[in-house]
């Protein structure tokens, strides 16, 4: 997943953001390590764990990935878990392509100049106006409710439109506390823990994307603008191009190993039993596909 991520930050971002992802995943763990540290409360801690001990799947504990690497049987599993992880994100992946194509064609610029206060930013002074993109970019990605890689396209977007660093590494980051993982985390942990959780991680991400703007701009690696969409998703045939038929020829190999792991088990009852999707967001996948279906049919005839 984070393989995945990183991919698709390095293409429509830069490598600054990649590197930033990297660096910033550390300092954002060390934060929410002392945040939650300082202020949780030893009977939540108590009951989540109990919820969870309780509700949750047996962790298999004779894990020896020496063996695994070696049979099979580990191959398999392999195969397996990439099958289940494109089932988990093809649909943000999906939607978030989408709705990122719909704002950049027609949300006006005009509209993240105000909200990311853009058009004034030279009458104010730059840490408060990086502090402001870095906390509304994480309530704007909370509002979409795409997670994941879902987010990147739509960074891309921003930061095309003159959002600060901060702002789109807020973005990125935002991921953690989107409805969606909050309602997972309700589900499992409760919904106090799961409020919790989110306004947690809502100041980590905030710290976390000012520190990164601070660091990058001290030593003279903040990036200032980036890609468009339309510049990094026109076809071509180059190394990309070669890549992607190396990629599709690796998917299909897993898939094989995923066809292998089922016949080996009377039933999938040991896939990762992760949580699946909302009919809504389903439907809205569909709505997509056919709006998508329908521009490609126009394109045609027009």
């Amino acid at each position: 997943m984070h393989i995945l991520i990183g991919t698709l930050i390095l293409i429509f971002l830069r490598w600054q953001f990649l590197f930033a992802e990297i660096i910033g995943g550390l300092v954002l763990v060390t934060i929410s390590s002392i945040l939650i540290k300082v202020s949780y409360p030893d009977k939540w801690l108590k009951e989540a764990r109990e919820k969870v001990k309780k509700e949750g799947p047996e962790i298999e504990e004779d894990f020896d990935w020496k063996k695994r690497i070696k049979s099979k049987k580990g191959w398999r599993m392999v195969g397996n878990s990439f099958v289940n992880e494109w089932k988990m994100v093809w649909e943000e992946i999906l939607i978030g392509f989408t709705i990122a194509g719909f704002i950049a064609v027609f949300v006006p610029t005009e509209f993240w100049n105000r909200i990311f206060l853009i058009e004034i930013s030279k009458s104010l002074p730059d840490w408060f106006v990086a502090l402001e993109n870095a906390m509304v970019a994480p309530l704007v990605a909370a509002l979409t409710f795409i997670g994941s890689m879902g987010n990147i396209p739509l960074a891309t977007v921003l930061n095309t439109n003159g959002v600060l660093f901060a702002g789109i590494m807020g973005f990125i980051y935002s991921d953690l506390m989107v409805p969606p993982l909050v309602a997972v985390n309700s589900k499992y942990y409760g919904k106090k823990v799961a409020l919790y959780i989110a306004v947690i991680m809502y100041i980590s991400i905030v710290l976390t994307a000012l520190i990164l703007n601070g660091l990058f701009g001290a030593i003279g690696i903040l990036p200032e603008s980036s890609k468009v969409i339309n510049e990094v998703a026109r076809f071509k045939i180059d190394y990309t191009f070669y890549f992607n038929i190396l990629f599709v020829l690796l998917a299909g190999w897993l898939i094989y190993l995923k066809k292998g792991y089922v016949e080996m088990h009377s039933s999938e009852s040991n896939d990762m039993n992760m949580e699946g999707s909302t009919s809504l967001k389903r439907k809205v996948v569909y709505l997509f596909i056919a709006i998508l279906i329908g521009g490609l049919i126009i394109n045609a005839v027009v």
